[in-house]
């Protein structure tokens, strides 16, 4: 029987309330997995075991999957066996060939969390090592750097074999550290910023700006793929698309459109406040970097942020395009995001804008005009859909 051992990554240090992290990690896999078919979850000594419950169960989506959900550090594909090292080389030495024949060399770990098995940890590499030469001759022994490392763990319940430990994303379990909204553009950035915010532990729902006829429905289907892309990482994600055109209008039409930007996303932010408060968020995330762009000054940003009535996050302050477009690529965004299809941030985009906008220049521009009613009817105006882990997807409302 094969399982799938998923090893802790922060929560492994948790002190009193690690069970806390330890019952969401869990949860998380068994939403991640459940499309799948039906699998048995459970933790022990810093490590989730997920047995499938039927043969058909595809093995190597489910460690994909698992290797996408934060909180774990890497993933095993093992072999469950009795703690007889007579049968752990039996049946071990056979579900490691297809690896072993691939390799060119190779070494042997263990591990004896059981101590009353018989043999110690170097008894337990010199007997399997000498097994896997005796079967594959022409494979060489090299313990500093082998194609491939053999690992034996004799643990409380079983002993479990297994040639490959995959890398997973680390972090901590989604929804362990509150709830955030992402102003999700249609950009490289900011489905980067929702990627590393859910890597610390926050459940990350989603904001969209929508200005048609300006924006196209393709727009808007872009951002829609990247929700659906990110649920693999973040978990399910609720979407709120705002219709933003009106309010757009009267900024071009009543302010100096130096400042047309800014004061653009303070209007965002209030908007995003009302939605905050209603759905029990503690956090804006948004994608901004220092410098990227005119509106990205430490000038532009504070003057933005005074809009703000919750704290706002920015991951990627610090990073360059280029690291940025790593970690797009990674998450399988960047092809997406890069589709010609333009967001509302590019609509009416001025020429020169100000770089160092004061505050009480871009308050007394803002209130050139009442904004209010059209807030409020842009906020009347949204409608909201969930995006579920394996593409499932529905309106809950039209506010």
């Amino acid at each position: 029987m094969e399982v799938i051992m998923a090893k802790y990554g922060e929560i492994a240090l948790k002190g009193l309330n690690r069970s806390n992290f330890e019952d969401m990690l869990a949860r998380n896999i068994r939403r991640r997995l459940k499309t799948l078919g039906n699998f048995e979850v459970d933790r022990r000594q810093s490590t989730v075991y997920i047995k499938p419950l039927s043969e058909d169960v595809d093995m190597d989506e489910a460690v994909k999957r698992v290797s996408h959900v934060f909180g774990i550090a890497a993933v095993q594909r093992s072999l469950v066996l009795p703690k007889d090292m007579d049968e752990i080389i039996r049946l071990g030495i056979p579900y490691l060939k297809g690896a072993l024949e691939k390799a060119k060399s190779y070494k042997v770990e263990a591990k004896r969390s059981d101590k009353s098995f018989p043999l110690t940890s170097p008894q337990i590499q010199q007997v399997f090592g000498d097994a896997v030469t005796d079967a594959f001759p022409d494979l060489k022994v090299d313990v500093h750097q082998p194609d491939m490392t053999v690992m034996v763990e004799i643990r409380d319940k079983a002993a479990y074999v297994n040639a490959e430990k995959i890398p997973a994303v680390g972090g901590m379990p989604v929804g362990s550290n509150g709830n955030a909204l992402l102003l999700l553009s249609g950009g490289i950035d900011s489905p980067v910023a929702a990627y590393m915010m859910a890597k610390r532990g926050l459940k990350v729902d989603a904001v969209h700006f929508q200005s048609p006829p300006y924006t196209s429905q393709r727009a808007l289907m872009k951002v829609e793929s990247l929700c659906e892309k990110l649920t693999e990482y973040c978990g399910d994600i609720r979407f709120y698309c705002v219709p933003f055109t009106e309010i757009q209008e009267a900024l071009r039409d009543n302010c100096d459109g130096d400042y047309f930007t800014v004061i653009m996303r303070r209007l965002m932010l209030k908007i995003a406040n009302d939605i905050c408060r209603k759905g029990n968020y503690g956090a804006l995330i948004t994608g901004e970097s220092v410098g990227q762009v005119a509106s990205q000054t430490l000038s532009a940003i504070g003057c933005t942020d005074k809009a703000a009535d919750f704290p706002v996050l920015r991951p990627l302050v610090g990073m360059d395009k280029k690291e940025i477009v790593e970690i797009a690529r990674k998450i399988d965004t960047f092809e997406t995001s890069i589709l010609p299809y333009e967001d509302c941030c590019t609509v009416f985009t001025p020429k020169h804008p100000r770089t160092k906008p004061r505050l009480q220049e871009v308050i007394a521009e803002e209130e050139k005009f009442d904004f209010s009613p059209l807030i409020e009817k842009a906020i009347n105006g949204i409608v909201t859909e969930d995006f579920k882990i394996g593409g499932e997807r529905r309106t809950v409302n039209a506010e």
